[in-house]
């Protein structure tokens, strides 16, 4: 039973590798005639890539795959992320019509996938879509300044025909590093979709939520005493562990992606160091009758402040650079505004009940 089990695994290998190799030798459709000479290589799934690249840095490409309907697309990015790169996709319409356009990922909206705004430079050659034997094949050449040879691709499908030419959300998606003149590339790898997912709710919830709460309670709780005093560390600590767990969460998205985020990482060391800086500071807290008690405090808050203005800066400008969707947007917009309302309605009345004590017991 054993050695049956083997043959089968070793015959079904054998019928996928044929397989492959047949589409590769299949013959391009009649219409797809100015490609010709062209390498080809399966890169993902059923996707088959066609290509050569001739001494003027122009990059003609056929890829193919199985299709039913819906669009497909191939992107070039710096980064290997979807958000700033720019795509070539294909698909036949409803009617008959086959489309190829050339969008720009600004974002994972339909509404920031711009429609002809693009960073791709075409030939003379127009692009070409062919569906033909449940394959459709997008073809397009492109104009590169320096030779091309590493680069970032991305591949995905979608089961819905595009409507005015706007693209729905795509189904299934990859990216790889292609050697245009080896021929190779990396093993096709998922999206950390969760693990960026994390790292901004974890961010949100620390750096956003928790830690301006407690320097609320420590300004404008001090009628209290002690109650804010250990309410304002306690909720300190948490959020500080929250916001430590969204930088753990960082460090290990970008070992995956090396995304070009510098601004978010510079500013992300910036507060993380003056996090770990309070929390030296509490330690170090000196005693209420101590002479340098009121420089302490005079540090303590306006470092506390940095940090919070500084994450609330972070905050967005990661959900701008990580493509997030409407929804983080409106969240951390409600959040920002409930927080701030929250703090000009109390400051008010801190001064309030500061002019009330003046007038009750005034200075001569």
């Amino acid at each position: 039973m054993g050695r049956g089990f083997l043959a089968l695994i070793l015959a079904l290998g054998a019928a996928i590798g044929a397989a492959r190799a047949q589409s590769c030798e299949e013959d391009l459709p009649a219409a797809l005639t100015n490609y010709s000479g062209l390498a080809c290589t399966p890169v993902w799934n059923n996707f088959i890539l066609r290509y050569s690249k001739d001494q003027d840095d122009v990059l003609s490409i056929v890829l193919s795959t199985t299709y039913a309907t819906g669009w497909v697309g191939m992107g070039f990015s710096k980064d290997g992320m979807m958000v700033g790169s720019s795509a070539m996709v294909g698909w036949m319409g409803k009617t008959g019509i086959p489309h190829i356009e050339q969008y720009y990922l600004g974002g994972k909206s339909s509404s920031e996938v711009k429609l002809n705004q693009g960073q791709l430079l075409t030939t003379s050659i127009q692009p070409t879509v062919v569906v033909q034997k449940a394959k459709i094949y997008i073809a397009f050449q492109l104009k590169f300044s320096a030779p091309i040879t590493q680069q970032k691709l991305l591949f995905a499908l979608g089961t819905k025909i595009p409507v005015n030419k706007r693209l729905t959300i795509h189904d299934d998606k990859t990216s790889i590093s292609f050697d245009f003149s080896a021929g190779t590339s990396s093993a096709p790898s998922s999206y950390p979709s969760t693990l960026k997912r994390t790292h901004g709710a974890l961010a949100i919830f620390g750096w956003g939520v928790l830690l301006p709460i407690g320097a609320i309670v420590a300004r404008y709780c001090r009628q209290w005493d002690p109650l804010w005093y250990y309410l304002h560390v306690v909720i300190q600590f948490i959020g500080f562990v929250f916001g430590l767990a969204a930088v753990v969460a960082g460090v290990a998205l970008y070992d995956k992606l090396h995304a070009n985020v510098t601004a978010h990482r510079g500013i992300g060391i910036f507060v993380l160091v003056l996090g770990i800086l309070q929390v030296i500071a509490f330690f170090l807290r000196p005693g209420k009758d101590s002479k340098i008690r009121k420089y302490w405090n005079w540090y303590h808050q306006w470092a506390g402040r940095l940090a919070l203005f500084f994450a609330a800066v972070n905050i967005v400008l990661g959900i701008k650079v990580g493509g997030a969707g409407s929804s983080w947007k409106i969240g951390y917009g409600f959040n920002l505004a409930i927080l701030l309302i929250a703090s000009i309605v109390l400051e008010v009345l801190l001064w309030t009940r500061w002019s009330k004590r003046s007038a009750a017991y005034p200075t001569y």
